[in-house]
């Protein structure tokens, strides 16, 4: 069993790797929906549903090169990145309501990508935790971890 200096540093390289599918569908949901003036709501909205697409995405597809069959490989996926991506979208999209003006900033605003970039931040750091106990119990992406590695 993992421990210590070692279990944290497996911690940051899964959340590393959650934060990944996060933000490529975080940062899509926020630009689709202020590209085309949804409210705020249905672009968080957008911005997770991605999120968790993309998030499940980069897990599902090294189990299905492992040979997973694809049921598998998504109750692994689901299994391994549901909590992490669901920490993460949860403080990343409360960030970006909590900082003034950021949602309504528009694409060419350094307050969006600021505060776009910012809340990716703070989620990483606040998911790291949570992807250490996940792992130090045997959850999380210790279920998937033989098949990326």
């Amino acid at each position: 069993m993992t421990s210590g200096r070692a279990l944290t540093r497996t911690a940051i390289r899964a959340t590393a790797h959650c934060l990944t599918g996060c933000a490529i569908g975080e940062i899509l949901g926020m630009v689709i929906g202020t590209a085309l003036g949804l409210s705020n709501a249905v672009t968080i909205v957008l911005a997770v549903v991605l999120a968790f697409v993309f998030g499940y995405s980069l897990t599902i597809l090294p189990v299905l090169r492992a040979g997973v069959g694809l049921a598998a490989a998504l109750g692994i996926a689901l299994a391994a990145d549901t909590v992490s991506i669901a920490v993460m979208e949860i403080v990343d999209n409360l960030v970006m309501v909590l900082v003034p003006g950021a949602m309504d900033a528009g694409l060419t605003s350094q307050l969006f990508w600021g505060a776009l970039a910012f809340s990716l931040a703070v989620a990483f750091v606040v998911t790291v935790p949570v992807n250490r106990v996940l792992i130090r119990r045997g959850k999380g992406h210790a279920v998937v971890h033989k098949y990326h590695h």
